[in-house]
C-alpha cells in the first residue's frame, strides 16, 4: 500500500510553502545560518537537523527529501504493525494500511516534522511495549532505553507532542517493574538533551520564542479555523483550493465541507472508543501482551486531540485520526470481544476493519481515499499533476501548467541575471498580507541568500510593523513576488492586512525585471 503511489508522489506538487521550506531550511544549516536565530522555524530543530545531514550525504534534492518523507510514513506503518503484533498479523497489517491511506494525502512525501515526529513517537512505544514483554535481562534494558530515546527525539521534531509522548510512555513506565522504569527514563532525558546544543547555537531567546511563542501567541490569531469546522463551507482555503482537482469517485458521498464537518466530530469519538476499548481491556486482562500494547498507544492517541482543535482542515484532521482510526481496529474488536465472547477474533477483526471502511469509503472519502487512489493512478501514468520548474539540475513540481511556466519564465531570467552572493526575497505580490509564500525558489536559487528572516511567511508574524520585513526589503537585492495566493481567504485574522510599509519599499526602491503574470521579478535599483 504504501509502494503503490510512490512513482506518482515523486512527481506530484508539493505544498509550495511548506515542502519549499523544508528544502530550504536544511541547507540554510549547512550555509552556516540556524532556525530560530537567522529563519523563522515554527517547530524543534530534529528534522532540519537530519535533513541537514541527508542533504551533505546524498546531495539537496527533491527526490531526497521525498525518499525521507516517504521513511517517516513507512515508519509510522511499521512501527503500528510492530506494536499491534500481539493482536495478530491481521490487526496488525490493518492498522498499518489505514495510517498509510489517511496520511499519506495531505502533503504528500514532504518530510514534515509532524510525520517525524508521528513516527518516532509510534516506534518508541513499539519498541518499548515489546522490551516490556520480555525478560527483564540487558537486551530488555537496552531496548527501553531506545524506546524513551526515541520518546525524546520525537519531541526534538514536535516539542507540542509532549502530552502524547508523556502519556504513552508514562503508560509504558507505569506498569514495568520498579528495576527496569531508569532506562527508559534514560532513554528520553538523552533524547531531550539534544536541545542543549540547539539552544546553545540559536541563543535561548530566540529558540523559546520561534518554538513557543511565536506559534502559539502570534500565528494562532492568523491560522485558526471555526470549531466546529462551517456545514455549508469549506473554511480552509488549501483545503477549497484542493477541491478544485475533480479525479472522480464512483460512489454517493457528502459534499466536501460536510465530510470535513464529519471527520472533525469522529476524531473525538475515535479517541473515546479507543480508550474505552483498551480501558476495559486493561481491567480484562491487565498483564496480557495486547493489554500492555494498546493502552500506552490509545493514551497517545488520544493526545493528539489538541492537533484537531487547533486548526481543523483536513491536514491536521489527517495527523490525528491516521494513528486514532487505525487503533479503531483493535479497539472495536476488543469491545466485540466482551459483547459476544463465542464470535471468532477473525469476526471480531472483520467487523472493525469493515467500520473503518465504511467511514473512509461512504463518510469521508474525499480526501484520504479519493486522494489516495489518485496518487495510484499517477503512478501508472493516469491524471497525472504536477509540472516541472527547473534550474541548474534542481527540480519543483507546480500544480498547475500556467502557474509553472510564469515560474519558469522568472527562474530563466533571474539565473542569467543574478550573481551568486545576492539576496533574494520571495512573498506574495500584497506584503500586507503574508499568508503564504513559494518558499521553493530559495531551493532552486541556492547560491543566492535568503533576505528575510520570513522564508516560510505567516499572517500575524511576517507583515505586522514591527517584523522587520520592511528594513529587510531595502537592503535586499532580488524579489520574486506572487500573484497565486492573492485570493486566501479565511475566517480568523489572515483576512485583514498588517503594515503597507513593505509594499511602499517595494514601489520606491524595485524596478521590474520580469512579468510572467502568476510571478513577478523585480531587482533593487534605487
Amino acid at each position: 500500500m504504501l509502494l503503490l503511489p510512490l512513482i506518482g508522489l515523486l512527481h506530484y506538487q508539493g505544498p509550495p510553502m511548506e515542502e519549499g521550506f523544508m528544502l530550504a531550511f536544511p541547507e540554510q544549516i549547512l550555509q552556516g545560518r540556524l532556525p530560530h536565530r537567522d529563519f523563522l522555524h515554527l517547530y524543534g530543530p530534529g528534522s532540519l537537523w537530519v535533513l541537514a545531514a541527508v542533504y551533505k550525504l546524498l546531495g539537496t534534492s527533491l527526490t531526497v527529501e521525498r525518499m525521507v518523507g516517504f521513511t517517516q510514513h513507512a515508519a509510522v506503518a511499521f512501527g503500528l504493525f510492530a506494536a499491534l503484533r500481539p493482536w495478530g498479523r491481521r490487526v496488525a497489517t490493518s492498522a498499518a494500511v489505514i495510517a498509510v491511506v489517511i496520511l499519506i494525502g495531505p502533503l504528500g512525501l514532504s518530510a514534515m516534522a509532524w510525520n517525524g515526529a508521528l513516527a518516532l513517537g509510534v516506534c518508541s512505544l513499539a519498541v518499548g511495549t515489546a522490551a516490556a514483554r520480555r525478560a527483564d535481562d540487558t537486551r530488555s534494558r537496552r531496548l527501553l532505553f531506545v524506546a524513551g530515546l526515541l520518546g525524546g527525539l520525537a519531541l526534538l521534531y514536535r516539542p507540542d507532542l509532549v502530552l502524547a509522548v508523556v502519556l504513552g510512555l508514562g503508560a509504558l513506565w507505569w506498569d514495568l517493574e520498579r528495576s527496569r522504569r531508569r532506562p527508559l527514563v534514560w532513554g528520553a532525558a538523552a533524547g531531550v538533551a539534544l536541545y542543549v546544543p540547539h539552544l546553545l547555537l540559536s541563543g535561548p531567546g530566540a529558540a523559546i520564542r520561534g518554538m513557543f511563542l511565536e506559534p502559539v501567541f502570534e500565528l494562532r490569531g492568523g491560522r485558526s479555523l471555526p470549531l466546529p469546522p462551517s456545514w455549508g463551507q469549506v473554511d480552509g482555503f488549501l483545503q477549497r483550493a484542493g477541491a478544485l482537482r475533480q479525479t472522480g469517485w464512483p460512489l454517493p458521498m457528502p459534499a466536501v465541507s460536510h465530510q470535513i464537518f464529519l471527520w472533525f466530530v469522529l476524531v473525538p469519538g475515535s479517541i473515546a472508543l479507543v480508550v474505552v476499548a483498551a480501558w476495559r481491556l486493561r481491567r480484562r486482562e491487565r498483564d496480557s501482551a495486547r493489554s500492555r500494547a494498546f493502552w500506552p498507544l490509545a493514551l497517545f492517541g488520544a493526545a493528539l486531540l489538541q492537533q484537531a482543535l487547533q486548526r481543523p482542515d483536513t491536514a491536521h484532521l489527517s495527523w490525528v485520526t491516521g494513528i486514532t482510526f487505525a487503533l479503531c481496529v483493535p479497539a472495536i474488536s476488543s469491545l466485540l470481544e466482551g459483547v459476544l465472547p463465542r464470535w471468532s477474533p477473525g469476526n471480531r477483526t472483520w467487523v472493525g476493519i469493515g467500520a473503518v471502511a465504511v467511514v473512509l469509503v461512504a463518510v469521508i472519502p474525499f480526501y484520504p481515499l479519493r486522494t489516495y487512489a489518485d496518487l495510484v493512478g499517477q503512478t501508472f501514468g493516469h491524471n497525472r499533476f504536477g509540472y516541472a520548474i527547473t534550474n541548474d539540475g534542481r527540480t519543483f513540481y507546480f500544480g498547475s501548467r500556467s502557474g509553472a511556466d510564469d515560474a519558469q519564465r522568472v527562474t530563466d531570467r533571474l539565473r542569467r541575471e543574478a550573481k551568486p552572493g545576492e539576496t533574494l526575497i520571495v512573498g506574495p505580490t500584497d506584503l500586507s498580507r503574508t499568508n503564504y509564500s513559494d518558499a521553493f525558489f530559495y531551493y532552486l536559487f541556492p547560491d543566492l541568500v535568503p533576505g528575510t528572516r520570513y522564508i516560510e511567511m505567516d499572517p500575524c508574524i511576517a507583515d505586522p510593523p514591527d517584523s522587520g520585513l520592511a528594513g529587510e526589503l531595502r537592503r535586499n537585492d532580488w524579489l520574486i513576488l506572487s500573484d497565486a495566493w492573492s485570493d486566501w481567504s479565511e475566517p480568523n485574522d489572515s483576512a485583514g492586512k498588517g503594515s503597507d510599509a513593505p509594499n511602499q519599499v517595494v514601489r520606491d526602491h524595485y524596478c521590474m525585471v520580469e512579468d510572467a503574470g502568476t510571478f513577478q521579478l523585480l531587482h533593487r535599483c534605487r
